[in-house]
């Protein structure tokens, strides 16, 4: 029987036998959200989508440090 809570099959499918959140947890929401996307491309759905995704994700955390540097600078 499927877990769609805390196992769906698209989180357990990598090759690598282990979840993403074993890995995305050491990592800030931004980053972890990317690898999430990029990890499961293409298993629920559009992996062009999800490539989108993770990209909007990494966007947003290029333009935090950049804006964390632009205040350190000052």
């Amino acid at each position: 029987m499927t877990d769609n809570v805390n196992h769906p099959s698209h989180y357990t499918s990598h090759p690598s036998g282990i979840e993403c959140i074993q890995v995305t947890e050491c990592m800030n929401f931004c980053i972890g959200n990317a690898v999430k996307y990029l990890w499961r491309a293409g298993l629920k759905g559009d992996a062009l989508e999800d490539l989108r995704k993770a990209r909007w994700y990494v966007d947003r955390e290029i333009k935090r440090l950049e804006t964390a540097q632009s205040r350190e600078a000052r």
